[in-house]
Order: C-alpha cells, then structure tokens, then sequence
C-alpha cells in the first residue's frame, strides 16, 4: 500500500539476520545469577492495551494476540527492534525483547537456516540462463505491467485439469513474494531475508542466499557486459530489493553478490516494488512505514518522501534518485506535547513503475500523506524522466490524504487534523495501446476507483469507473491486469456492510471504461477457521488468453474465462499441509501481494500472506495440466 497499501505489519514481521544475532545469551544469564526478564509482564505493559484489545474498526489494523502467537520468535523480535513497533520498545533491552517473543509464541529463537544446508539440491548445476526462453521476468512481465503471459504453454481449455505439480517450503512462516521465472530457473523471495533459485520444473534447489531483511520484490534478471565492470565472471545479474531500501545485484546463476546499495537512510525506509531493468539502468520504487510508527507524541512526525531512483544496473552506481514530493520537509508547528512537527512527507511508491520507452518516462503511484502541509505528491500518477528522473507531470486525484494509522482522532498525538482515508494508488499503473493506436495508462485506488489517463496530453483522465465500496485495504490494492482491449481487476473490500462491500473481479472495456461483467468474491469457509477469514481479493491478477487467474485471502486460487467471468477452476491452497520437495511440510493461508506467475505450462503462486488480517503459510505451489 500495500502496495500497494498501507500495511500495520508491512515492517512489523520483519525477519533480518541481523536482528537475530542482537540476543546472545548473557553469562548472568547461563548462570543463573539474574532472574530472566518476566515476559508476560512486560508484553502487559508494553502491547496488551492494544493487541488484547484490538480496535473495533478493522481498518486500524492491529492483530489480536491470538495472531503474534502464530509467528515465529524472530518475526516478533523484529518488529519490536526494526520494524513498526520499534517505538513502542523504545527503551527496552535486548533480552527483554526476546523474553517478550518467547512469552508470545512459546519457542526460543533459532535463527535463519544456513542456505548451503538448503535441502533437496539440484544434482546437475542449472543450465546456461536464456532471456528468450520462456518466462516471468520480474513483476508485471513486461514493461506496460500488463500482467499478462501471451504464451503460458497452457491452453486455457486445459486450466480446469490444473493438479498440483509439486510444493516446496518456504524456511519462513509467511510467504510474501513473487516468483520469477527465467527458463528452468525459478527465483522467489523470502520473508526470512533469503532469495533462492529453484528448478522451474522440479522444485529442486541451484542456490540460496540470506541478505538479512525481508526481501518481498519479484526478481528481475538481466545480461551483463564482458570483462571490465564486471570482475566477477558473471554473465547474467538477478535484481531485487529489501525491506531495509538496499538494492542487490547478485550472479543470477549462482547467487554470488556483485554488488549492494542502500538506497534512503530513513530508519523505516525499504522497497517493496520490484526494480525494473531497462539496458543498463535499473528503476527502484522507495517507500516506507513512518506512517506506521509516527503516532506517538513524541515522535517528530514526519520526515520521510517516497521516491524513484536510477542505478546504474553493472556497477550499483546512483544516477539519479527524484521525490514524489519535491520541496522538503520542515518544521511547521508543535504538538500538544511540545514536539516539533515537520511536513510535507509521505507519498511513498509501494510498486514496480511502468516504463514508457516511447515517451522516455517512467509512471508510478504513490501513496497518501502523513502529514497536514499540503503537497501535490500523494495519491498520484507521476511521470518520471527515465534520463533524469525530473517530473514531467503529476496527477494528483485525491488532495489531503493525510493518514497515519490507527489515528483517526484529531489532537491525539501526530494525528492529522482531517485524516484522509489512505486511499493510495498501491498498485502498478497499467500502459496499453487500443487497436485504433490510442494509449491509455490504466491506474486504481484503494478508494475501488480504476482510471484511465492519457498518456500523451499530462496524464489527463479520459474516464473513471468505481468498481468497489473502498477502504485503506482496498479498493484495488495489489494489481490488475489487461491484455490489448479488456482490462481484468481484483477488488478487495475486506471491510464495510455486506451490501457495501463489494470483493471479486471485474472487466473493464479500456476504450471506454464500460464494465463489460462483475464476478462477486464467492463466500467460504477459511480452512482455518472463522478468525482473520476473508473473501477480499486484493492480490494481483494474472491474464493468459481467455482465463484471467486471481487468489483470495482465503486462500482460494482461481481461474476465471474471460469471456463472461465464469469461473473454471477452483483450488483451497490452505485446505490441507502438503509434503514438500525439500523435505519439510508447506502449509498455505491467505493469498495476497503478488499473484500468480505462469510460464512453460506452470502455475506458480505463494500462499501464505499473514501480514495484515489473513493466515500466514509458508507454501510456493507449482500447478501443471494433470500435475505432470
């Protein structure tokens, strides 16, 4: 808001390698000279008002115990050293978090799994990569972020014969990625820091490395020059970012890092757009989650500017990096605790832009305010120069969306005076050119609202379509997705009056914005049970010709025609735990974030989003016709 979308634990499940090695054990504490710190009590001094008293208006986001207590130890020692929680443990020492992560989830940290302990190897070494091949390369395919596979290996009257091809196991408890694919190399990313490079076909493992935070991009993979610049021997360089805003570039056949950049210094900045590689220069998406951290009176609320950067994609080098709020922020008024207040801030990108070739712009949506000084960067669609990275132009559709979470009242410590509905474009906006030559640059909100802009006259709209109720978790939250006339979007709605909310999946006719059929999110039962159970479709879309593939936070995975929206094809990824390629058992949960990949005759998709309202898991599922 994600990404997309403004996310309460887009940093507050943050596992980093670095964290984990903050909690050594103490020789007082070997010995038994000092008592542990008591973590019961101080989760009651510190969280409980909050999460054993969960707000009743769902849009602030807050998980009940019974949610933290389904993590991992290090998820929640994480959250309270680097992630959204960070201000509430301010103070506390190293053991006491731990004490409060061991009372919580009842397990002592463990740490991350050694990669070169990564079971099921590959017995032969990968073949040589070939861009040509057929594949997902990075988020949205291909430059427009159509989302859309022209040629899967999979025709769509073989989509209801889908069968499970194989599972493998994520050393993590969500998964939260999207797969790529190059050929027979499948690239995914992990909540635990690692990115991993399977057999596209088998699941068998080439390589695995750890970075030390969360890594939730797509990979995007990429040739390198000969000799000079590159010293490395590598002929080809895997792309991805992190939740602490570094950029790595690593040999994409066997995980060696070529080189890293860390991209902005703000304490809770990260990337959760995937980086889009054009020749030799590599556009990264910057975002962040002070609006997450930032209530507290104390806090000096807020300092921090989403932002688009260019890298040069051999050496890691910066070549330019622009704000989606140019002027600074500075100081313009005190808090009824006497803290200064800095403004304007805000309007993070939280997805992949979309490059535009043609024109030599890139275009990205930002996210809302966090603050009351006015600024035309929020909520907008940006073209950025690709050479330069000045702003062509901006359309700003929602002014004043000033939002930070669970602070909807006005004078309580950093709330804004009107708070804004965090209506942010979250999603990538969507370049396509209509058959009488026209293009359109397709956009949507959390507000359910999807906007068609011409591209060639400032971003004007040419019409709207409002397509969902809206709410600071959707609207339309991760990704849609369009082939050359119809453009297919996923409404989540996970909040409101059922009469209000309206979850599932449209077509919408790109020349004239016409609704062409609705296809309601259908109602079942969570395999889980009824807590944190919804039918909001909020993940991206995927498109193959004539079926259109959407999951839901119920962990359903669907295939739908798109001729008239039927569906064809119905799976429960969380209906059972499957024995895994790597020798552990994988469970699903919700399906959020990204959404399904399909190259070669495959379905890839990640199951296991828990980071908002749904259930996490820690399945990557491969689907085939008949699963061979």
């Amino acid at each position: 808001m994600k990404a997309p979308a403004k996310l309460f634990w887009v940093g507050a499940f943050l596992l980093a390698l670095a964290s984990l090695q903050l909690f050594p054990s103490t020789a007082k504490e070997q010995t038994g000279k000092d008592a542990p710190p008591d973590g019961a009590k101080l989760y009651e001094q510190r969280c409980a008002v909050c999460h054993d008293n969960p707000s009743n208006n769902p849009q602030d986001r807050t998980p009940p115990k019974s949610i933290l207590t389904r993590k991992a130890p290090e998820e929640v020692i994480a959250a309270l050293t680097t992630g959204s929680m960070k201000t509430q443990a301010s103070g506390l020492k190293e053991l006491e978090i731990r004490a409060i992560a061991v009372y919580l989830t009842g397990k002592q940290p463990n740490g991350v799994i050694d990669p070169s302990q990564l079971a099921n190897r590959c017995q032969v070494t990968g073949g040589p990569i070939n861009l040509k091949a057929p594949g997902w390369n990075g988020w949205g395919v291909d430059y427009d972020n159509t989302r859309y596979q022209p040629k899967p290996g999979l025709k769509a009257e073989d989509v209801p014969r889908l069968k499970l091809k194989w599972a493998f196991a994520y050393p993590a408890t969500m998964a939260i990625g999207q797969p790529a694919v190059i050929g027979d190399r499948l690239y995914v990313t992990t909540d635990s820091g690692q990115v991993i490079n399977l057999n596209a076909q088998t699941g068998c493992a080439y390589w695995a490395i750890s970075v030390g935070a969360p890594v939730r991009t797509a990979v995007s993979v990429g040739p390198l020059p000969a000799g000079g610049i590159n010293k490395n021997g590598a002929k080809f360089a895997a792309y991805f970012g992190d939740e602490k805003a570094t950029v790595y570039a690593v040999d994409a056949e066997t995980g060696k890092e070529l080189w890293k950049i860390k991209l902005d210094d703000h304490p809770v900045a990260r990337i959760t757009g995937s980086p889009v590689l054009h020749r030799d220069r590599l556009y990264v998406p910057i975002s962040s989650i002070e609006e997450a951290i930032s209530r507290p009176d104390k806090y000096e609320c807020c300092k921090f500017r989403g932002s688009m950067a260019a890298l040069d994609a051999f050496t890691g080098k910066l070549i330019w990096k622009s704000y989606s709020i140019p002027e600074e922020p500075k100081p313009y008024k005190k808090n009824s605790a006497g803290t200064q207040l800095y403004g304007p801030a805000g309007a993070a990108i939280w997805s992949a832009p979309t490059l535009d070739v043609k024109r030599g712009v890139l275009y990205a949506g930002t996210g809302n305010s966090y603050t009351d000084v006015p600024t035309g960067g929020p909520d907008a669609i940006i073209a950025f120069e690709l050479a330069t990275g000045k702003i062509r132009w901006v359309n700003q559709v929602l002014p004043n969306d000033n939002f930070i979470m669970n602070c909807r009242q006005p004078g309580v410590g950093n709330c804004p005076e009107n708070a804004g509905p965090d209506f942010d474009f979250g999603s990538s906006p969507i370049l396509r050119k209509l058959p009488n030559g026209k293009e359109v640059l397709l956009a949507g909100n959390k507000a359910g609202i999807l906007f068609a802009l011409d591209p060639e006259n400032q971003g004007k709209k040419l019409w709207e379509v409002k397509l969902g109720a809206g709410t600071a978790l959707g609207g339309i939250e991760w990704g849609f997705t369009a082939d050359a006339k119809v453009v297919y979007v996923p409404v989540a709605d996970p909040f409101g009056a059922p009469d209000k909310r309206k979850p599932g999946l449209s077509a919408v006719d790109i020349a004239t914005g016409k609704v062409l059929w609705q296809v309601p999110a259908p109602q079942v039962k969570c395999s889980w049970g009824t807590q944190r159970c919804s039918n909001a479709q909020s993940a991206a879309a995927s498109l193959i010709p004539g079926v259109v593939f959407s999951g839901t936070s119920d962990g359903h995975l669907r295939a739908y025609a798109t001729a008239d929206g039927k569906i064809v094809w119905d799976f429960d990824t969380a209906a059972q735990p499957y024995d895994a390629v790597n020798g552990k058992q994988a469970k699903g949960g919700t399906i959020d974030a990204g959404g399904a990949t399909i190259a070669n005759g495959v379905v890839y998709v990640n199951s296991g989003y828990g980071r908002i309202l749904g259930m996490p898991g820690n399945a990557l599922l491969a689907f085939s016709v008949d699963g061979k």
